[in-house]
C-alpha cells in the first residue's frame, strides 16, 4: 500500500472569484463529508471532468455507488472561471494525429463535436440553462506573424474530407465580431460560447438527480491504495473500490504527474454592460473568438452585453505548487485591458467590472492525459486539458468511466491513456527558470509582432522553446 498526499487548494475569496460565479451568487449545495462511508467509485474534484465522469458511470452502471468529493464547491475552480469558449478538437487535430495517429485523432474530434450536440440537447430540453450559443468559433490573425497558424490542422481536415474549419476573411470577421483588428482566419460554425458557471452548476444538479453523492467543502488530504482505497478528509474517511483524480491543476503536484505537467495562469476581465456599443459596431452574436498569439487572446460577448476578454500569461508555478497569487494577479488585468483596447478601441471608456485569474494544468503535447498512477491500478487520473475543456470533458468522462469500470473498448484503449508516450519535462529549478526566460521572450516577440515588427534572432530562438506547437 502507498499513501498519496494531495495538494490542498487555496480557496478564492468572493472578491477574487470569476464574474460568472459572482453573477450567479454561486456556492455549495451539498454538505461536507463527515464520518465514514463506502462507495464503488470516489471522484476527487467536482468540476467538469469529475461531474462528466460521474454521469458517464451512472449511464453505464446505474446501480454504481459514485461519490464526488470537492474541496470548494462544484465549478469553483477552472470550470467556473474559464472564458466560456466551446469548440471541438478539430483545431488540434494535428496535435492529436501526432500523438494518437490519424484515425483515432479523427474519432476524438468527432466525439467532441458530438459532445457539443449533447450540450445543445441538454439546453433545448430545459435540463441545463447554460446560455449556449453555437454561433461559431473564430481562430484569427491580427498580424503577419499569426497568419495561417491554423493551417496544419486545416490541411489535415481538408485531406480527410472534413469541412468543419472554413477559411474567412476581413469582411466576415468584421461582420461577426465588430472588430477590424483581425483580417484572416478560420471558422468552426457549429461552436460558440456558454456561461461556464451555469454549465458547472447545471451538471451538479443533473448528477445529484441521477443518484451521484456529492460532498462539497470536503478537501481530500490523502489517498491510500488498497482494496478498498481509503480517502481521508479533515472530518471523515471514505473507502472506495476505485478512485478518480479529477482535480485539475492541483493534481499536477503529485510526483507521478509532476514530471509531465506544468501549471500556468490565465487572466480574464469582464466589462460593464456595453451592449449598445457592441450593437453599434455590429457585434451582436454569441461567437467565441481567439487569435494566434503564443499567449492567446480569447473573448466573447455575453448574453447580457458584457465583453469577456482573457489572455494566457505564461506565468509558471514553481514545482506545480501555487497559492492565492494564482487567484488574482496584480494590476487588475492591465495586459488584457491593453489588448482589448487594441481590438476594440470603442471600449476605451468601458469600466472593468471584474478581473480574475486561475491555474491551468498543461502538458507538453497540449492534450490531456488519462491513466492510473504507476503501480496503482485502482487510482485513476484525468489531467492536462490546457484550458480547453468544455467540449472535451464529456469525452474525458467516457474515457475515465471505461477505465474505472475495467472495460476493454475504444475509450479505455484510447491513445490519450498512459504516461509512457508523454514528454518528461525538466526537473526544478531548471524547468521554472527556463520557463521564465522563455515567457519573457514570448512577451517581447508578441508585442513586436502585433505591430508587424520582427524580433531579434535570440528572442525568436528562446520563444521557440515553449513545449507543444
Amino acid at each position: 500500500m502507498a499513501t498519496h498526499r494531495l495538494e490542498q487548494p487555496t480557496i478564492a475569496p468572493e472578491g477574487d472569484r470569476s464574474f460568472w460565479l459572482r453573477d450567479l451568487g454561486a456556492g455549495p449545495a451539498t454538505q461536507p463529508f463527515v464520518g465514514e462511508a463506502e462507495c464503488d467509485v470516489a471522484i476527487v474534484g467536482g468540476g467538469y471532468t469529475g461531474l462528466w465522469t460521474a454521469l458517464r458511470l451512472k449511464e453505464q452502471a446505474p446501480e454504481l455507488r459514485v461519490t464526488i468529493l470537492e474541496a470548494d464547491f462544484c465549478g469553483g475552480g477552472a470550470s467556473g472561471r474559464n472564458g466560456g469558449q466551446v469548440h471541438s478538437w478539430f483545431a488540434e487535430i494535428d496535435l492529436l494525429t501526432r500523438l494518437v495517429g490519424p484515425d483515432e485523432a479523427l474519432m476524438l474530434c468527432h466525439a467532441t463535436a458530438e459532445a457539443m450536440e449533447e450540450l445543445a440537447g441538454l439546453q433545448a430540453s430545459g435540463t441545463i440553462d447554460m446560455e449556449l450559443r453555437l454561433d461559431g468559433w473564430l481562430w484569427t490573425a491580427s498580424s503577419r506573424a499569426q497568419e495561417c497558424a491554423w493551417e496544419p490542422a486545416a490541411a489535415i481536415c481538408r485531406a480527410r474530407g472534413e469541412t468543419c474549419l472554413r477559411e474567412i476573411g476581413r469582411e466576415e470577421i468584421l461582420a461577426r465580431t465588430g472588430s477590424g483588428a483581425s483580417y484572416m482566419g478560420v471558422l468552426e460554425a457549429r461552436a460558440g460560447t456558454v456561461q461556464p458557471a451555469k454549465l458547472a452548476l447545471g451538471l451538479r444538479a443533473l448528477a445529484l438527480a441521477r443518484g451521484v453523492v456529492i460532498h462539497e467543502k470536503s478537501p481530500v488530504a490523502e489517498i491510500t491504495s488498497g482494496q478498498p482505497c481509503t480517502l481521508r478528509m479533515g472530518r471523515g474517511v471514505l473507502r472506495a473500490g476505485k478512485v478518480v483524480i479529477a482535480s485539475n491543476a492541483w493534481a499536477a503536484a503529485l510526483p507521478a504527474l509532476r514530471r509531465h505537467l506544468y501549471v500556468v495562469d490565465s487572466q480574464v476581465i469582464a466589462t460593464e454592460p456595453v451592449g449598445d456599443t457592441l450593437d453599434r459596431i455590429g457585434w451582436t452574436g454569441g461567437e467565441s473568438i481567439c487569435d494566434a498569439q503564443a499567449h492567446v487572446l480569447y473573448y466573447q460577448r455575453t448574453t447580457g452585453g458584457r465583453v469577456i476578454f482573457g489572455r494566457g500569461s505564461g506565468n509558471v508555478a514553481y514545482g506545480n505548487r501555487f497559492g492565492a497569487a494564482f487567484n488574482r494577479r496584480p494590476g487588475g488585468g492591465e495586459d488584457n485591458l491593453r489588448e482589448m483596447h487594441r481590438v476594440y478601441p470603442e471600449l476605451r471608456g468601458a469600466r472593468i467590472a471584474a478581473d480574475w485569474s486561475g491555474p491551468i494544468d498543461c502538458s507538453a503535447e497540449h492534450l490531456p492525459v488519462f491513466g492510473h498512477l504507476p503501480g496503482e491500478p485502482d487510482i485513476l487520473f484525468g489531467v492536462g486539458f490546457n484550458g480547453t475543456g468544455i467540449a472535451q470533458t464529456p469525452v474525458a468522462g467516457r474515457i475515465l468511466a471505461s477505465l474505472a469500470l475495467g472495460r476493454d473498448d475504444r475509450w479505455s484503449r484510447c491513445g490519450l491513456v498512459g504516461l509512457d508516450r508523454r514528454t518528461v519535462l525538466p526537473p526544478e529549478p531548471i524547468r521554472t527558470l527556463g520557463a521564465r526566460v522563455v515567457r519573457r521572450a514570448i512577451r517581447i516577440r508578441n508585442d513586436l509582432e502585433i505591430g508587424n515588427r520582427t524580433a531579434g534572432p535570440l528572442v525568436r530562438w528562446l520563444s521557440s522553446l515553449t513545449p507543444g506547437r
